[in-house]
């Protein structure tokens, strides 16, 4: 049986993603590039979402809508470097009709390297936002609340 790509998991509502760092991940001084933190956060959130039932695939195939980042706020506190073992830890913060807030963390081990909090919104396809699908939302309040998916 040939392996798949890493999903991550549910533990008690937090979603958490393992990833490495590589040498393509680094800058010039052997640290990850500030930008690659946001490219770790953007694979867990769409796993999150397709661990959680979300098909964002077939959502943007039927034309019915998007997911955008509309506001991010993001700390950097500490560096990675090459070799690391990271985990991109991210739990929903917030839910309403059109928008989601989540709250990511790259962790080593039990040291937070960032700490960020994006904000979702659910667009149509011409870009204009739109109530969220219930059943998302649904998932997402659970989420929110603590409830765990997948006990």
């Amino acid at each position: 049986m040939m392996p798949s790509p890493a999903t991550g998991r549910f533990i008690a509502a937090v979603h958490h993603f393992p990833l490495r760092i590589y040498f393509e991940d680094t800058d010039l001084s052997g640290l990850v590039y500030h930008a690659n933190y946001l490219r770790y956060m953007e694979r867990a959130r769409s796993d999150m979402l397709r661990l959680a039932g979300i098909d964002q695939r077939a959502a943007h195939e039927a034309g019915t809508g998007v997911y955008a980042v509309t506001d991010l706020q993001i700390r950097y506190r500490r560096p990675a470097r090459l070799d690391d073992d990271l985990m991109v830890v991210s739990r929903v913060a917030q839910v309403n009709a059109a928008t989601c807030t989540i709250h990511q963390s790259v962790m080593r081990g039990d040291e937070q390297l960032t700490d960020a909090s994006i904000c979702v919104a659910w667009l149509t396809p011409q870009g204009r936002p739109q109530r969220q699908p219930k059943a998302w939302t649904d998932i997402f309040s659970r989420l929110c609340q603590g409830e765990d998916l997948h006990p």
